[in-house]
């Protein structure tokens, strides 16, 4: 059996914690996979996993092969990829990560435009608003907002976005429109929790930070979700410019405090450190950071 196939097999089960879950993510039996990882047990004559009927986990010798193992794999695949590429332009699988409304928003559009001209491409794209570990779901680049210092990742700045306060046109009718922030915990506000501080939110006026403490009827763990509901004026809300869509243009709902300018955050391409990153993942960023350039959805 080939070593590559085995290190391959033990690396997917190491990632999914399991046979059936490495087999899923290679496309190939259950059986073989197990087989390959047994050989491989065999070859080194050590013992890499714990098993057990639910699941397998690593002994201290498979955590040292882990440490190891994915780096030397990404770089094989990086140089097959490279003399690929040349001849024949991008190809293989990339493996993203991205918040879900970030993600639903710009990055499928995105992805969409930048494979159309690499047909040689596969995109696996999983959106999840946790923060993903790079190294362990084998993801080669994630899409981040907010802050990035992260050990073990590079960062490549893509853009900033500003989050904007809008409620509907019926909700102000109703309740008043705030004039300034410190009006903000006398309404009824929509908490996204995604934020890194749900109720404390911030603006900037002549250079002064506010922050503000609002309460509400309504928790949610996503942007457009609060948009939502704030378009059907269930009360105020503060999100990502990007999160507003057509709701915006539409009328659907406005732009409350403008005069203030709201909280800001950083976009980013993270990818892990210490490895050669490969042509195609590079290609993406450069992709994505003229894209972003070019567009007013920040």
């Amino acid at each position: 059996m080939d070593l590559i196939d085995q290190l391959r097999a033990f690396v997917a089960t190491a990632q999914t914690g399991s046979f059936t879950g490495a087999a899923e993510q290679l496309g190939m039996s259950n059986r073989l996979t197990s087989k390959y990882v047994a050989e491989l047990e065999r070859r080194l004559d050590v013992r890499l996993f714990q098993r057990t009927t639910r699941k397998v986990g690593l002994t201290s010798a498979g955590e040292d092969l882990l440490s190891r193992t994915p780096a030397l794999l990404d770089d094989l695949d990086a140089v097959l990829s490279a003399v690929s590429e040349t001849s024949r332009g991008l190809s293989g699988t990339l493996r993203i990560s991205a918040p879900v409304t970030f993600g639903e928003v710009y990055v499928v559009d995105m992805l969409s435009r930048f494979i159309a001209a690499h047909p040689g491409l596969t995109v696996d794209l999983r959106l999840d608003d946790r923060y993903v570990d790079l190294a362990t779901e084998g993801i080669d680049v994630a899409f981040r907002l907010g802050r990035f210092d992260m050990a073990s990742l590079k960062v490549r700045r893509l853009g900033a976005f500003r989050s904007v306060l809008i409620a509907s046109p019926d909700y102000l009718a109703r309740y008043g429109t705030p004039r300034r922030p410190e009006d903000l915990p006398d309404h009824t506000c929509i908490v996204d929790t995604n934020r890194r501080l749900p109720r404390r939110w911030l603006f900037h006026d002549a250079g002064s930070e506010i922050a503000v403490t609002v309460t509400g009827r309504f928790f949610v763990n996503s942007a457009k979700a609060a948009v939502t509901l704030a378009g059907r004026g269930f009360g105020l809300a503060y999100v990502p410019r990007f999160a507003l869509g057509a709701a915006l243009e539409s009328g659907e709902v406005v732009a409350v405090l403008q005069d203030h300018v709201g909280e800001s955050g950083q976009v980013g391409a993270v990818y892990l450190e210490g490895r050669a990153l490969p042509r195609k993942v590079r290609a993406l960023i450069d992709f994505a950071a003229r894209d972003l350039s070019g567009r007013q959805i920040l």
